[in-house]
């Protein structure tokens, strides 16, 4: 299964490194693109389920590194739960 990392930048200008077990991260987050942060979430939220399932489905059991990484992902959300200015961007991919 081809595991990739993905970079953003959060509202404050800070970045993270992001995992996820598969690919399909890139069919719900393009690069340069900003979204706003509660859609950044739903969208990593709904592809990194997509990709621990599909390790379930290959391994028997699911990816504990993505649920991990979204668990981070929600909670460095929490960070901008009362600013509505800026986004979360979308830097690169590394496959």
């Amino acid at each position: 299964m081809p595991e990739m990392m993905f970079h953003i930048s959060w509202p404050d200008g800070s970045t993270e490194q992001c995992y996820s077990p598969s690919l399909v991260i890139k069919d719900f987050l393009k690069i340069g693109e900003t979204y706003p942060v509660a859609d950044f979430i739903q969208r990593s939220r709904t592809a990194l389920t997509i990709a621990s399932d599909r390790v379930r489905e290959k391994y028997g059991f699911a990816c504990s590194r993505a649920m991990g990484q979204l668990a981070r992902l929600e909670n460095g959300a929490r960070r901008f739960e009362t600013t509505a200015d800026g986004g979360v961007t979308v830097m690169s991919f590394q496959e």
